[in-house]
């Protein structure tokens, strides 16, 4: 599997998995959630997605829990900017916020740095020099080794460069689903890290007839051609497909090794 080395310095696999859906309360389905993690990095993956949103923080200590000490080569990204506050979220990209967000991910993560540090969400009501200028200040700390957004605009990013490094960008993209095609194209012209989040919706669910007849000339699943179909798309799309099943994690992983040819490209609309 092809590596891509996120901010010009840090290498990962390019299929990666989003922890997002593996459950945190106790019991059963959070000792299969650990059997997940440590699965996902027994198979190799080396990029494993988190956020704070995730269970409040939660899902960042199932990680640790599961995973810690990391191996030397795997990268845990974390990101911050959204908060919970009761039963509802909210942006929240406040300087004083970002800093107890990412000193709170530290913590949970039992880590001194985390190396790719995500905003989640841009906060319309806090002026963005504000918000990566806080990123900035953490990352010069030592906190912090790469500054990456998620869900965010061509114009947005140009903006955010020249404030800050941008690392990686994590938008929604995937075969039947590129909305963000222009983000992608800007992200692909500066070397930067394009994490698409549900990657493999409509696929997967709702495969059209042409996606479906690559499958099964392959002898595939619909959402492994979805995944390969994004890690052929471009050399700086770092897929991040999420499970809390084993089996489906294999499955997914199994999609690096899937070839398509140039025919069954043109078939796809790349």
């Amino acid at each position: 599997m092809n590596e891509f080395a996120i901010g010009g310095d840090l290498p990962v696999r390019r299929l990666g998995f989003g922890a997002m859906h593996l459950p945190t309360d106790a019991g059963p389905a959070r000792e299969n959630a650990i059997a997940v993690a440590r699965r996902a990095v027994e198979l190799g993956i080396t990029l494993i997605d988190t956020a704070h949103l995730y269970g409040g923080g939660a899902n960042e200590e199932l990680l640790a829990e599961a995973l810690h000490p990391y191996p030397d080569d795997l990268v845990v990204t974390t990101k911050v900017g959204v908060v919970r506050t009761g039963d509802d979220w909210k942006y929240d990209g406040r300087p004083e916020s970002l800093r107890s967000q990412v000193d709170a991910g530290l913590k949970r993560l039992r880590v001194e740095r985390i190396e790719l540090l995500q905003l989640h969400r841009v906060d319309p009501e806090t002026p963005l020099a504000d918000q990566l200028g806080a990123l900035r200040e953490l990352r010069d700390a030592g906190k912090i080794g790469r500054i990456g957004l998620s869900e965010i605009t061509v114009d947005e990013l140009t903006r955010a460069r020249e404030i800050v490094d941008i690392a990686s960008v994590q938008n929604r993209y995937s075969l039947l689903d590129r909305s963000h095609e222009a983000v992608l194209e800007a992200c692909e012209e500066a070397r930067i890290a394009f994490l698409p989040w549900r990657p493999v919706l409509g696929s997967a669910s709702n495969a059209t007839a042409e996606i479906a007849g690559v499958a099964s000339e392959l002898g595939v699943t619909t959402a492994q051609v979805g995944l390969a179909w994004l890690l052929a798309r471009s050399p700086v799309i770092l897929p991040i497909p999420g499970t809390a099943k084993i089996p489906h994690l294999e499955e997914n992983f199994a999609a690096a090794e899937v070839t398509l040819t140039d025919e069954h490209l043109e078939r796809l609309g790349t």
